[in-house]
C-alpha cells in the first residue's frame, strides 16, 4: 500500500500549469485600465501601471479566470469582464491559491505571492450594490516581482 503523503507534501506539490488568459495596466489612478497582448514586468512593478514602484507586495495582482463566472453569478449577470476587477493579469488552469509562498515564473518572469488581493469600494462603482461583497473570496492574490522579464498573452504559469 503507497503511503499517504503528509499536508505540506501535498502542499508543496503543485503539478499543475496555468496560462495567462488577459493583461492589464492601470495608467492612471481612478482611470480605465488598459488591456494589453504583453507587459515588461520589470523590478518595480508592471511597465505603464501607476502602482508599479508603489508597493513591493502588491507589484502585480493576479485573478483566476475561473472566478470570473462565479463572480457574474453572484452579481446576477451574464458575465463579468476582467477589466472591471482591476486585477493585472488573469490566469487559468492553476488554483492561484496554491502559489502561496511559492516563487513562480509567467513568460520570463518571476513572481512571488505575498498575499490575498481583496476587493475595494471599486468594486460598488463597477458592479452597483453588492458588488463589493460578490468578489469577496475571488479578488485573487498579489506578487511581488523576484526577477523582471516579459509576460504575454497565453504563456504558461509554473510554480517553482
Amino acid at each position: 500500500m503507497a503511503e499517504k503523503a503528509t499536508i505540506k507534501q501535498l502542499m508543496k506539490n503543485l503539478p499543475q500549469r496555468g496560462k495567462v488568459e488577459w493583461i492589464g495596466v492601470r495608467p492612471e489612478k481612478r482611470q480605465s485600465i488598459k488591456a494589453l497582448e504583453r507587459v515588461i514586468v520589470l523590478a518595480s512593478g508592471l511597465d505603464g501601471d501607476h502602482y508599479a514602484g508603489r508597493s513591493g507586495n502588491r507589484s502585480v495582482t493576479l485573478l483566476q479566470a475561473e472566478h470570473l463566472p462565479v463572480i457574474a453569478s453572484l452579481l446576477h449577470r451574464e458575465k463579468v469582464e476582467p477589466q472591471s476587477l482591476r486585477r493585472n493579469i488573469v490566469v487559468s488552469g492553476i488554483n492561484l491559491l496554491a502559489l502561496k509562498d511559492k516563487e513562480f515564473l509567467i513568460g520570463t518572469a518571476v513572481l512571488k505571492m505575498t498575499g490575498l488581493c481583496h476587493p475595494c469600494s471599486r468594486m460598488e462603482e463597477n458592479f452597483s450594490e453588492g458588488g463589493y461583497n460578490a468578489v469577496r473570496g475571488h479578488g485573487g492574490i498579489n506578487a511581488c516581482v523576484i526577477l523582471p522579464g516579459e509576460i504575454k498573452l497565453q504563456d504558461k504559469v509554473i510554480a517553482n
